[in-house]
C-alpha cells in the first residue's frame, strides 16, 4: 500500500511539473494505462464545458442587467459585470488547458499503439489492431475538432465582455449604459453560438467515451 501511495504522489508531482511522458509511465506502473487517463481527461473536459456554459450564461444575464439599468449604484453594477468577466476568463482557461491535456495523452496513446503494431508476428492480429487504431483515430479527430471549435467560440464572447466591461469602467453614467444596449444582440448571439458548440463537443465526448469503454474501436 505504501508503495502504491508513493507512486501516486510521484505521478501527481510529475504531472504538475509538466513531464507528461514520465507521468504516463508512472501511472502505468500502478496499473493505470493511457486509455484510462484519456477517458478521465475527456470526462473532466466535458464537465468543465458544462460548468463553462453556466458561467457564460450567468455573464450574459449580468450584461442584460446592465443594459436594463434603471437606477442604483453604477459602480456596483460595474463590479458585478467585471466579476462575471473574470470568472468567464477563468472558465475559458480551464477548458483550454483540459483540451490540451486530452490531446497530449491521446497523442501518446496513438504513438504507443503504432509502435506496438510492429511487435505482432500474427498478421491477422496486426491487421485487426490497425483497423481498430484507424477507427479510434478517426473518431478522436471528430472529438478534437468539436472541442477546438468550441474553444474558438469562446474568444468572441470574452472579447465583447472585456470591451463592454472596460467601457463601463471608465464611463459610469447613463450614456454609457445606452451605448451598451447596442451590444446586447452581439453578445447574445456569441453566447448562443458558444453554447451550441459546447453541446456538440459534449455529445462527441459522450460518444467517444462510450465507444472506448465498450471496446468498439
Amino acid at each position: 500500500m505504501k508503495q502504491i501511495i508513493s507512486l501516486v504522489i510521484i505521478a501527481v508531482t510529475l504531472l504538475i511539473s509538466g513531464c507528461e511522458s514520465t507521468y504516463y509511465a508512472a501511472m502505468e506502473e500502478i496499473g493505470i494505462p493511457k486509455r484510462d487517463i484519456l477517458i478521465d481527461r475527456i470526462e473532466e473536459t466535458r464537465e468543465a464545458q458544462k460548468d463553462g456554459q453556466e458561467q457564460f450564461k450567468s455573464a450574459l444575464e449580468q450584461f442584460k442587467s446592465v443594459v436594463n439599468f434603471e437606477g442604483g449604484d453604477l459602480e456596483d453594477l460595474y463590479n458585478d459585470l467585471n466579476g462575471e468577466y473574470e470568472n468567464s476568463v477563468a472558465a475559458a482557461d480551464d477548458i483550454r488547458n483540459r483540451i490540451d491535456k486530452v490531446d497530449s495523452v491521446a497523442t501518446a496513446l496513438f504513438e504507443e499503439w503504432e509502435e506496438e503494431l510492429t511487435l505482432y508476428t500474427n498478421a491477422s492480429f496486426r491487421r485487426e489492431s490497425q483497423r481498430q487504431l484507424s477507427g479510434t483515430k478517426n473518431r478522436y479527430r471528430r472529438l478534437l475538432s468539436a472541442m477546438r471549435n468550441a474553444e474558438k467560440s469562446i474568444d468572441p464572447v470574452l472579447n465583447t465582455l472585456r470591451d463592454n466591461t472596460l467601457f463601463l469602467k471608465h464611463n459610469l453614467n447613463a450614456r454609457a449604459i445606452s451605448s451598451l444596449k447596442g451590444e446586447l444582440s452581439t453578445i447574445n448571439s456569441n453566447v448562443s453560438s458558444l453554447i451550441a458548440a459546447m453541446e456538440k463537443a459534449i455529445r462527441e465526448s459522450d460518444s467517444f467515451i462510450k465507444q472506448l469503454k465498450d471496446g468498439e474501436e
